[in-house]
């Protein structure tokens, strides 16, 4: 009697039936629910494992990228230039909050204000140069 009640039942289905199923399911008959009810299919993800195994609907779902050899190499060549460029970027944001800071300390220690001198120097030599392009 012990014997009995520890086997279990496994059911096989056939190909052609899970192919009906999801034809079924596909086509809008019968949701997943319904045809578990409906054909007495026990398990969560019975059916779903079927969708992806035969059905046609399930591909919908994927992106499919086709691209020539170059193309990958290619992107491959960009993400790295990209990837040098960030990093030059980083870089010169260093040297600009370096040079910020060797001013700031230059302005302390001297008592002279740099940046605006620098600033100023700056504005006139571009007015100048504006005024000699202007006579020639």
């Amino acid at each position: 009697m012990e014997n009995q009640l520890n086997q279990r039942t496994i059911i096989r289905y056939s190909e052609a039936f899970k192919l009906k199923v999801v034809e079924e399911i596909e086509s809008g008959k019968l949701t997943i629910s319904g045809a578990m009810k409906l054909y007495d299919i026990s398990g969560e993800g019975t059916i779903q494992k079927w969708i992806r195994k035969f059905g046609k609907l399930y591909l919908l779902n994927k992106v499919v990228r086709i691209e020539m050899k170059d193309e990958v190499s290619k992107i491959k060549q960009l993400e790295r230039e990209k990837k040098e460029l960030e990093s030059a970027l980083a870089q010169a944001h260093l040297k600009i909050l370096a040079y910020e800071s060797l001013v700031e300390v230059a302005e302390k220690n001297l008592g002279v204000e740099l940046k605006k001198n620098l600033g100023q120097k700056r504005f006139d030599m571009q007015k100048k140069k504006g005024l000699d392009k202007g006579q020639e």
